[in-house]
């Protein structure tokens, strides 16, 4: 396990700070995007522009729901840009048009946000970075702060086989001290893909993917578990083989913490229910979203955690949630 990093401080080993070079860039008004397609039910602008206003930031969060990369590239590059936010289907592609990634979004394989810093000829450089691994990990550290004297050196179940998979798997490995990785999906397909990029992209801990419940069955009991998957009942055979594979880790005497990231269009999901029935200490998934947008405004706005305003933010965020599912 690898304590919690400041990801502003490391962001500096990139370049210097572009706020710094001017002033002026906090103090008026100013762009950042999200590039994505599609993207019209996003809470993140909601979100983001909330942050802005609630921190005095006189910058927008737009959307920009197009497959066209020249587009965005013009808009990204723009002197009045200071960051963007990227997903998909461009989460991957995008990852070839900026100048450099950091470990988070190249062990994972794919970037979410993009943020500047400068050369040292006080040129513009634009770093890709993943912040949807550090949602995961302050979801868990902030909501149960002693979590690692019990997570460090213990198996963690991650159940899926896409991007959010894989940003739990890093956060679990990196920053929650899990050495061993279950992974349960309805699809062993994806996870040879996974599992073969991870380590292809230099990742050290154990992937271990469980494909029956009696595997499970002989394994340790994980004190960490992620769900990544849509809210949907399991029909299909690897669906129903999957549930019965999680049900029987969530059953077990011991317990432990489980975030399950789903939260559209309700994050309040049948797994969760599940689990927080079997005695799991729950997480739903809007804290993730929310830790990884503010993430996000940390490197475009330069600010530290401990200097940012977010209660009201998570409010707002949770408020519309509720009028959506309602």
């Amino acid at each position: 396990m690898v304590a919690p990093t400041d990801i502003l401080s490391d962001s500096y080993t990139h370049g210097t700070s572009l706020l710094e070079s001017d002033p002026s860039l906090i103090k008026n008004a100013h762009k950042t995007h999200l590039f994505g397609h599609p993207i019209s039910h996003s809470l993140a602008p909601l979100l983001q522009n909330t942050l802005f206003k609630d921190n005095g930031i006189p910058w927008s969060y737009n959307l920009l729901e197009s497959l066209d990369t020249e587009l965005f590239l013009s808009l990204l590059k723009s002197p009045e840009c200071v960051g963007s936010a990227v997903t998909m289907p461009h989460k991957v592609t995008f990852m070839s048009q900026v100048d450099a990634i950091t470990e988070e979004g190249r062990i994972i394989d794919s970037i979410n946000t993009v943020f500047i810093r400068l050369d040292a000829a006080g040129k513009r450089r634009y770093i890709g970075t993943n912040t949807d691994c550090i949602g995961v990990r302050e979801s868990f550290l902030q909501k149960f702060p002693g979590i690692l004297n019990e997570s460090d050196g213990k198996p963690a179940l991650v159940i899926g086989g896409g991007g959010a998979c894989r940003s739990a798997v890093y956060a679990c490995w990196k920053w929650l001290g899990a050495p061993k990785i279950y992974l349960v999906n309805r699809d062993a397909g994806e996870i040879e893909v996974m599992v073969a990029a991870f380590i292809k992209n230099g990742f050290k801990g154990e992937l271990i993917h469980v494909d029956s419940v009696e595997q499970a069955q002989a394994l340790e009991t994980p004190v960490v578990v992620v769900g990544t998957v849509p809210d949907f009942p399991p029909k299909e055979e690897g669906e129903i083989r999957a549930r019965k594979i999680v049900e029987e880790f969530l059953g077990r005497e011991k317990k432990g913490y489980m975030l399950e990231m789903c939260y559209h269009p309700k994050p309040v999901t049948e797994l969760y229910v599940i689990a927080e029935r079997q005695g799991w200490q729950m997480i739903d998934g809007t804290e993730p979203m929310i830790h990884q947008g503010i993430a996000q405004q940390m490197l475009w706005a330069e600010r530290p955690l401990e200097k940012f305003e977010v209660e009201n933010a998570k409010k707002t965020v949770y408020e519309e949630l509720k009028r959506r599912w309602t």
